[in-house]
């Protein structure tokens, strides 16, 4: 589109592509008191995420995501399965769930063993695909990254993709 613009009062005349519209993005220390809390509750054992900038995205830009939180309890038996609860399921095997009601647009009540765990959870998940810490993992992670956290350290390991 070309229009004219102002840069420090100097006026820029051309063509100029509109900047994205990405989430504000936040300082690491906001996000480290999320991912404790789930770190410090004992019974999980290790979570996760992908974090990539697809090669292609029919036509829209190509910009930098973080996308699958999976989390693995010490009720859950092989972390592979868990790979499948995408963000929109918010189900999980030993952590229980929230059924979301199509019809009126509403939540129902959580089902399953520890309500706070399941939000705690539920949290994390927010705060790493909600797209306001991007630029902090993409800085300690890399691009096309599958990332595994563990209170024993991170595993990060280069991530295939279409």
């Amino acid at each position: 589109m070309t229009q004219t613009r102002n840069f420090l009062g100097i006026p820029v005349e051309g063509d100029y592509t509109t900047p994205s519209t990405r989430v504000a993005q936040r300082p690491i220390e906001e996000l480290q008191p999320v991912l404790q809390a789930v770190l410090d509750d004992p019974t999980i054992v290790e979570f996760g995420w992908h974090q990539y900038t697809p090669y292609f995205n029919d036509g829209e830009p190509c910009e930098f995501s973080v996308y699958g939180l999976w989390v693995r309890t010490d009720a859950d038996r092989d972390v592979d399965d868990l790979y499948d609860l995408e963000a929109d399921n918010r189900e999980h095997p030993s952590l229980g769930r929230r059924p979301y009601r199509w019809e009126t647009r509403e939540y129902l009540p959580y089902e399953g063993p520890d309500e706070a765990r399941y939000d705690r959870v539920q949290d994390l998940r927010g705060a790493i695909e909600g797209g306001a810490f991007e630029n902090v993992l993409m800085e300690a992670f890399g691009d096309h990254a599958s990332v595994t956290v563990r209170r024993e350290g991170i595993d990060v390991e280069f991530y295939e993709h279409d």
